[in-house]
């Protein structure tokens, strides 16, 4: 098998033609983030919305055969997409998609099961049947069997793949683009738009935190114990938005469309190591002073501030950054979900909409870094603060 699998990589793709070079540059044009993601998150709404019609059987296999079909058909066609697919250390990805449609597709084809036995006022799919087991011999036998199995999937996967070691570090030539193991590609992601502290401590910290106290925040008893979208439409949908959107494609991105030099290129472009991409980031402050109001920003000996002068430099920032915060806080708990609010009690509601709001924040910087070439709302290096 691994014979076979050298032989495969130093063939190449099958076929090379010029039949489908528009449509690879057609993928190639908008694959960039800001055309992409959007892309994704009318999906993910089409996925909640008609969930229904895409978890029928016949549908399903539709789409998953199709997505199969163009997902590895493609590395015959494309020689820059075979060696981004073939290596070793992406093949967890491929399997990472596979799985989590397997899992959605399952989730939400009992979800509109039940959810139309409760339109119909009949009792739920998992109230009909008698699952229940017990632990010895049923349960351990079905552990050890899996476990027997996943050791030979292991194994196999180990000898047909060779483990993708490369050469001792050497901080004098590290590879480019420098990854992070496949499970990390969305927090480092992440770090092209926040800085290490948020991005590395704060965010994953909230999402630690979150899933902690989501069992105290959400005590709704709906769901509990069978699926279900119709009852609990709010929570099923941030928490998908969250692991899909924010973390799933952020993968996608860092494998597919990472390239030297951390630069965007298209699936099926070339990795140019020598590409230069200009860098016209600016802060929020560069925009305030230099731009709308067309004065130098505040220094030691212009601002009255004196050794303050930093924060009348960041002042809009630090202003912009406490009205979304609060004023967010505000419009969810008053205007959005007030009902949610009372049902929830003052602490638990505003415990969760801090989350909701920082979560926000990842989306929204992104989308503010592509079409306004925002870098930082705050910008202090004095104290290694930037947001």
């Amino acid at each position: 098998m691994h014979t076979s699998m050298n032989i495969l990589a130093a063939a190449g793709p099958i076929i090379e033609t010029e039949v489908f070079d528009g449509v690879k540059q057609f993928v190639n044009n908008w694959s960039p983030p800001q055309y992409s993601l959007p892309l994704f998150a009318v999906l993910f709404v089409l996925m909640l919305g008609f969930y229904r019609q895409w978890t029928r059987p016949v549908l399903g296999t539709v789409l998953l055969s199709t997505f199969c079909v163009v997902y590895f058909g493609a590395m015959f066609v494309d020689a820059n997409y075979f060696e981004i697919l073939r290596k070793p250390d992406n093949v967890p990805i491929t399997m990472m998609l596979l799985g989590v449609w397997l899992c959605l597709w399952i989730a939400f084809r009992q979800a509109s099961h039940n959810d139309a036995l409760l339109a119909a006022g009949k009792p739920l799919v998992e109230q009909e049947k008698d699952d229940k087991v017990l632990v010895w011999p049923d349960l351990v036998y079905t552990e050890m069997i899996c476990l027997i199995v996943a050791t030979a999937i292991l194994v196999a996967w180990g000898v047909a793949l060779p483990a993708p070691l490369e050469a001792p570090a050497n901080p004098a030539g590290p590879p480019n683009p420098s990854k992070a193991p496949w499970y990390f590609l969305g927090l480092q992601e992440m770090l092209v738009y926040f800085d290490p502290w948020m991005a590395g401590v704060l965010l994953p910290g909230l999402i630690v935190t979150g899933l902690i106290a989501m069992p105290y925040i959400d005590t709704n008893p709906k769901g509990n114990g069978y699926y279900t979208l119709r009852e609990r439409p709010f929570a099923i949908s941030v928490w998908l938005f969250g692991f899909l959107i924010l973390w799933v494609v952020l993968i996608v991105f860092g494998t597919f469309l990472r390239g030297p030099n951390w630069n965007f290129f298209g699936p099926f472009t070339p990795w140019d190591s020598h590409m230069q991409v200009p860098l016209t980031n600016v802060n929020l402050a560069q925009y305030f002073w230099l731009w709308w109001l067309d004065s130098p920003e505040p220094t030691r000996d212009t601002s009255m501030w004196g050794p303050f002068y930093m924060i009348c430099r960041e002042a809009p920032g630090i202003v912009g950054t406490a009205v979304f915060v609060l004023g967010g806080m505000a419009l969810l708990g008053r205007v959005l979900m007030r009902n949610l609010r009372a049902q929830m009690g003052f602490l638990r509601f505003y415990i969760m909409a801090v989350h909701l709001i920082i979560m926000a924040m990842l989306p929204l910087k992104m989308v503010l870094r592509w079409t306004c070439t925002l870098k930082y709302f705050i910008y202090l290096p004095e104290f290694n603060l930037n947001l």
